[in-house]
This record gives structure tokens, C-alpha cells and sequence, in this order.
């Protein structure tokens, strides 16, 4: 029996690191033959391996991976990263190379190879994101002094708040304590009519900017595994990445209320794993389907039923529990009582998730057209889907409430401890509604008229917003009259602040004049003949 053709793989690492490298792969696997040097091959390797000790110019590298890409064609590229780098994640990913590993050891990079070898992609990098810190460093004189301003009001408004908890005894003292919050409060209105969007004008007063999260952005790290390079691959990297966020447990760190929230963390689990779950059998059902042009309309009819089995699957189907004297099935009297055909309008167009995932349709992302294996493009899908994923929830979180209000005996099966009492549940839903409808009144019609849309996301073990930019006429265009209004006023009050602004220069420049030139000479005209009718008193004396 013939023996097997030895795997021939290149790589391209300093001296001593290369051989290092090469006799521990080596001698883990011996179908492998690692070459140090491009002129020891006899055709092309069917792995290019480029160790990079350290991006002093990223430009720099990002050529040399696409002269290497191009010279060893088709051969894949993998790029081993240094432990620290000076660029971004984005940045980061956008080298043209089939795997990245940034400090990586040599099992990850045994594990790598095969997959590389196969067709598939790896990327396993830790770079932290700098793009915040590099657009918060850009910034003009206007939007310092607003900052600061809210920053200054809002400091005030934590040590008010501090000192009214507990209120003090004293009824002069709390007067005094509760009028400084609203002068405060006033400021900052005025602060935000004046300079800044108008939808901060309805958040709690909160610090601009936090405190840096060293812990977090040691963590920040990125792992994606394609053992293939087609659709039903990009799924299943993304579900695993989905599934292991979800069992993790996630904080909410949207900056406003969640249904879900209210749900005992692990009915909350249970409740994102099952439509993780549903939605995984309704993409292989859609695979299946032959008209490959209407998915979006099945997707629509579909959603109800996913929505139920969802439902069913965290109440449990043959969980019982008492409601007066009767011992009543849950998931059957949930499924009576709820209505789970509600739509989200802040959903984005099915089609941008559902085309990638079933016919492998490229992707755009910032201008570019990937396809949906590139981990730009699949970061992005992920977060189409994690963005799903909680809005859906929130639907059948909002029903869960509902009927716990009317059945007290499900409080302890579905919800927080807390809310076992009718006290504490009445005030949660009364806050999501109030909320509910102030986004829908006056926070959404901001948002279609500035084109911007929030997207929920999975990362580090947390819910997190995530603004895009994005056309939304069409939207705008369907609103009713109140919140047509509200956008005229958003309108009104981009026509008129730099008139606003104009007014207030002027009086502060006619303020300067009257109290230098009139009042400061007139108070030293006082100030003069008062010193010289004492210098004639003590004259005289």
C-alpha cells in the first residue's frame, strides 16, 4: 500500500520562531511537511502561514497578505497576530486573509489548519475597539461646552439625589433640596433645546461619558470557526456563537426597561434558547421551500406559530398549576390568553437576515458587498439575528406580564421574586407602558426622521444597542399626525437654533458692553470721587 502524500504547508516566521514552530507541528502530525523558505516547494502548499511579530503599518501588512494571496493562489492564508496590536477589530478584519489567530498556541493552531486546508475560515483575535476613543478625541468647541455642561448637571443632580435618599427630616431643608433638582433640570433642558438632539432632552440625567472598562476591553475578543464556506456554515456558526451568549446569562445594558427583565433568568434562557431554536427549524423549512422569492412572506406567516411553540416550550407543556380551585395546564391557558401576532415596527426588512442564511447572497456592509462567510459580513448577520432574537422575546415577555397580572399563582413559576408581589408587577408594567408609548410617540419619529435605527445586540454577556444609519423615508412618510409633528418640531428646531445661538451671542456680547463700559465706569466714577472727598476730609483735618 502506497503511503499517503504528506500535507506540504509555508511558513514564513523569523528564524528561530519558524523552526520552533515547524518541528512542534510537525511532530504532532506527521502527514505535515512545513517549509521555511518559498523556494523549497515544487508547486503551490496547501497552506500559506505568515507570522507577523509586529504592525508598525498596518497598510504595510495588508499589502503584503494581497501580494501573498495573489502569488499563492489558491492556496489559503492564515496570519499569526501578535499579542498586541495598535488597530482596531474592524481593522483587523478586513486583511485579506482566509485565518487570523492573534497570540495563539499550537493546539489552536493545529485545530486551525485542517479547517483552513478544507475550505473553511478561522478567526480568533482579542484587539480592543479604539473606534470610540478615536471619534470621542475629535471634537469641537460646541459640543465640548454642551458636554461638559451636562456633565457639571448631571454630578449636581447624583449628589441631590444621594441627599434625598433618605429624604431629610427637616421640611425647609427638603424644599431647598427638591427646588436646586428642578433648577437643574430646567438647565439641562435648556442645555439640550439649545445645543444638543432633542431626544436627550427625555433620558434620566446620566454621565456622558463612563469610566474605561479595563476588564472589558481585555475581554473583548472575537472567535469564528467555518468548517465550510456556504450558508448553512455561516448559520451554524452563528447559532453556536448565539447559543453559548445565551447560556452564559446576559444584563441588560440598553439604558432602558425590558419586558424580560421581569422573567426569572432562567424562564428568560429558556425563552431566547427556544427561539433560537424555532428559528433554526424555519430556516430549514424555507430551505426547503421551491419558490425561493417569497421569503419574506413566509417568514410573516410563520411567525405566530414560532411564536406559540416558543411559548410552549418555556411554560412547559405539561406543567400545571392552580388558578382558584381549578389546577389548570399552563402552556395551553397561556396560549389561549395571549395574542402573539403583534409586530415590532423597529424589526428591519427580513431579507437583509433571511437571504444571506438560505442562498448565501452577499452582504453589505459599510458600502462593501462580502460574502456571507467573510466575518465581517457574519458579525453583522449575527447581530440581524441577536437583534430578532430580543425583540421577539420582548413580545412574549410583554404577554408573560399580561398574564401573571390575572393569575397570581404563575408569578413564582415565570417571574422575578420581586414581582411575586401584585405591588411591584403593576408598577413594571405600568413603567413599560409608559415607555412603550413615549418611543412610539416621540423617540421613534425622532429616530425615522434622523434615519437612524437601534439594533439589539449579543456581546459580552450583555443586551446592547447598536445605532446604524440607514434610509427611512418610507417609514417617516407613514406616520400619523402626532408624530408628524413631533418631526416638524425636530425640523423647527434645526431652522431655528442658529438664530437661537445668534440671540444669545449678542446679548452676551451687549451684557459685556453695558457692565464694562457703563457700569465699570460708572462704579469707578463713584469710587474716584468717593476717595477724593475722603482725601479732602483728611486735608482738612
Amino acid at each position: 500500500m502506497a503511503a499517503s502524500k504528506p500535507v506540504r504547508i509555508l511558513l514564513l516566521a523569523p528564524g528561530l520562531l519558524g523552526e520552533s514552530l515547524a518541528l512542534q507541528l510537525t511532530a504532532a502530525d506527521n502527514d505535515l511537511e512545513v517549509l521555511l523558505k518559498p523556494d523549497q516547494l515544487k508547486g503551490h502548499p496547501a497552506l500559506v502561514i505568515w507570522s507577523i511579530e509586529a504592525i508598525t503599518s498596518f497598510n504595510a501588512i495588508r499589502r503584503e497578505a494581497l501580494l501573498l494571496q495573489e502569488r499563492w493562489t489558491p492556496s489559503p492564508l492564515l496570519l499569526l497576530l501578535p499579542p498586541q496590536v495598535s488597530v482596531s477589530r474592524d481593522e483587523l478584519l478586513t486583511l485579506p486573509a482566509a485565518g487570523l489567530l492573534q497570540n495563539s498556541d499550537v493546539a489552536t493552531l493545529q485545530e486551525a489548519i485542517p479547517t483552513l486546508i478544507g475550505g473553511g475560515r478561522v478567526v480568533e483575535i482579542h484587539a480592543a475597539d479604539v473606534a470610540r476613543s478615536e471619534a470621542s478625541s475629535a471634537m469641537g468647541l460646541g459640543q465640548w461646552l454642551l458636554i461638559s455642561g451636562l456633565q457639571q448637571i448631571s454630578d449636581d443632580l447624583r449628589v441631590m439625589d444621594a441627599m434625598l435618599k433618605p429624604p431629610p427630616e427637616h421640611p425647609l431643608l427638603l424644599l431647598i433640596l427638591e427646588g436646586r433638582c428642578r433648577e437643574l433640570r430646567c438647565a439641562r433642558s435648556l442645555l439640550l433645546w439649545l445645543w444638543g438632539p432633542l431626544q436627550l432632552g427625555f433620558d434620566h440625567p446620566v454621565p456622558f461619558q463612563s469610566e474605561p472598562d479595563h476588564s472589558r476591553r481585555l475581554d473583548d475578543s472575537t472567535a469564528i470557526t467555518l468548517r465550510e464556506r456556504s450558508a448553512v456554515a455561516v448559520w451554524t456558526a452563528i447559532r453556536d456563537r448565539l447559543d453559548t451568549a445565551v447560556q452564559g446569562g446576559l444584563n441588560n445594558a440598553t439604558g432602558r426597561l425590558l419586558a424580560i427583565d421581569g422573567l426569572n433568568p432562567e424562564r428568560r434562557r429558556d425563552l431566547l434558547l427556544a427561539l433560537l431554536h424555532q428559528l433554526d427549524q424555519v430556516l430549514q423549512e424555507l430551505r426547503c421551500a421551491d419558490d425561493t422569492r417569497s421569503f419574506s412572506q413566509a417568514w410573516t406567516s410563520l411567525q405566530p406559530e414560532l411564536r406559540r411553540q416558543a411559548l410552549t416550550s418555556v411554560a412547559g407543556r405539561y406543567v400545571q398549576l392552580p388558578q382558584g380551585d381549578d389546577l389548570l395546564p399552563v402552556a395551553d391557558q397561556l396560549l389561549t390568553q395571549a395574542d402573539l401576532s403583534g409586530t415590532d415596527d423597529e424589526l428591519p426588512d427580513a431579507n437583509s437576515m433571511l437571504t444571506p442564511l438560505l442562498v448565501n447572497q452577499p452582504v453589505l456592509v459599510n458600502g462593501q458587498l462580502l460574502p456571507a462567510d467573510d466575518p465581517r459580513a457574519l458579525l453583522q448577520l449575527e447581530t440581524l439575528v441577536s437583534n430578532w432574537l430580543v425583540r421577539t422575546a420582548e413580545l412574549i415577555g410583554a404577554e408573560l406580564l399580561d398574564a401573571c397580572g390575572s393569575w397570581p399563582e404563575l408569578r413564582r413559576y415565570l417571574l422575578r421574586d420581586a414581582l411575586v408581589s401584585t405591588r411591584e408587577l403593576e408598577r413594571l408594567r405600568n413603567r413599560l407602558n409608559t415607555q412603550m408609548r413615549i418611543a412610539d410617540w416621540i423617540e421613534r419619529p425622532v429616530q425615522l426622521y434622523e434615519s437612524r435605527r437601534t439594533l439589539f445586540q449579543l456581546r459580552q454577556g450583555r443586551i446592547e444597542p447598536l445605532q446604524l444609519t440607514e434610509p427611512r423615508d418610507q417609514e417617516l412618510n407613514q406616520l400619523g399626525w402626532w408624530q408628524r409633528q413631533v418631526a416638524l418640531l425636530v425640523e423647527t428646531r434645526d431652522a431655528l437654533a442658529p438664530q437661537v445661538q445668534a440671540l444669545v451671542r449678542r446679548l452676551g456680547d451687549l451684557m459685556v458692553v453695558v457692565l464694562t463700559q457703563v457700569v465699570g465706569r460708572a462704579i469707578g466714577l463713584i469710587g474716584r470721587g468717593i476717595a477724593q472727598g475722603m482725601g479732602r476730609s483728611l486735608g482738612r483735618g
